[in-house]
């Protein structure tokens, strides 16, 4: 028998998910869970980073010190987890000191061999599915649960760099030296992400994001050629077993950062999410003009805007929120920053960000 959770007593994020016209932004911050808390470090100096991922306990408590310090504020949860489990799931050794650090390394298309020839998501990653199961029961339905995975090209990126890189050298090398082994490669790491991504909504996720973080790094015919399809596959799959398990609904968001290119924006939106994230980097405006109604977008405040004091975060908020709200009430849109929320920011201003959004997303305010 499946799960039996609480009701959801704030569906917003859901209803914009959808396209919905919405009485105000929901509003969440990528890593919103995540070192600018203290009460996240105070948890982190007692233990490694990936034993908070892979204990259920603590997953679930540090998923939830955001919602109950912006009780009433903030519209989504997501769960704490890394999206190089994944990597970590299909045999490869990640450690976290402070970057990711991955020891061993895909020099060459040789040591593909070295991973896991079929990967059991049920096994290797059952510590998240029970995190997210834990923590919709502490949620109480409060606001809904994010699942999340990295998406391909960005996973297949670490495993080959062997951690952060600011060139992507030796991944892109691979992507120009050895193209068809990187494709293949590439779909294989896809086909975990459905599996785990199926897997999470099972536990009890109500949302999926996919990140390709480093798709900025990326052509726009490059994009084309070695993320899209892997992107496309996941969705098509995930929403196929979705149906055929008979599971929930959930909607699905693509947060490709910096693939800003008009081609590439027309391709993701038809790629079958229902959300498309945005960075700072372009206006909803262009966005709107490519993609019309088809997708809801989420974004896109600049996270520097943080450290700017609480004038430049308000005057910052209403001008997202003018560039969004093209009705009189917003319409598919999931207020957010760019890209995640960096460790230096006061919690305080960040109450004020959702402040701000609740005041200027409103449809009661006027101009």
């Amino acid at each position: 028998m499946p799960e039996e959770f609480p009701p959801l007593k704030n569906d917003l994020l859901l209803r914009a998910a959808r396209g919905e016209q919405t009485e105000r932004a929901p509003v969440w911050v990528m890593r919103q869970a995540g070192r600018y808390l203290p009460e996240f470090r105070a948890i982190r100096a007692h233990h490694e980073f990936f034993e908070i991922c892979r204990t259920p306990e603590l997953a679930t408590e540090i998923t939830v010190q955001p919602i109950r310090r912006y009780s009433g504020l903030i519209d989504a949860a997501i769960i704490f987890s890394d999206i190089l489990v994944i990597p970590q799931a299909m045999g490869m050794e990640v450690l976290m000191n402070p970057g990711p650090s991955f020891p061993d390394p895909l020099n060459t298309p040789a040591d593909i061999a070295k991973l896991r020839t079929t990967v059991d998501v049920n096994k290797e990653l059952g510590y998240v599915f029970a995190a997210l199961t834990r923590t919709r029961h502490e949620l109480a339905g409060e606001v809904p649960l994010i699942g999340f995975s990295g998406a391909p090209w960005t996973l297949f990126a670490y495993m080959i760099e062997g951690g952060g890189s600011k060139t992507l050298q030796k991944a892109k090398s691979w992507l120009f030296k050895y193209p068809e082994e990187s494709k293949s490669l590439i779909l294989r790491i896809a086909d975990v992400c459905v599996d785990y991504l199926v897997g999470q909504v099972k536990a009890g996720a109500q949302l999926l994001q996919v990140f390709d973080s480093w798709a900025n790094e990326l052509s726009p015919h490059d994009f084309a050629t070695f993320s899209l399809p892997s992107l496309k596959l996941i969705a098509t799959n995930v929403r196929a077993r979705i149906a055929a398990e008979h599971l929930p609904d959930v909607p699905l968001t693509l947060f490709a950062k910096g693939a800003n290119a008009r081609s590439s924006i027309t391709a993701a939106a038809g790629l079958g999410y229902n959300v498309l994230g945005l960075d700072w980097c372009i206006s909803p405006e262009e966005v709107r003009e490519v993609v019309g109604d088809s997708v809801a977008l989420q974004g896109n405040l600049d996270p520097n805007v943080l450290y700017g004091g609480r004038d430049a975060i308000e005057r910052e908020v209403q001008r997202m929120c003018r560039a969004f709200r093209a009705q009189a009430a917003p319409k598919g849109w999931i207020a957010n920053l760019g890209h995640g929320i960096t460790p230096g920011v006061d919690p305080d201003d960040l109450k004020w960000f959702f402040q701000c959004v609740h005041k200027y997303s409103s449809s009661t305010h006027a101009w």
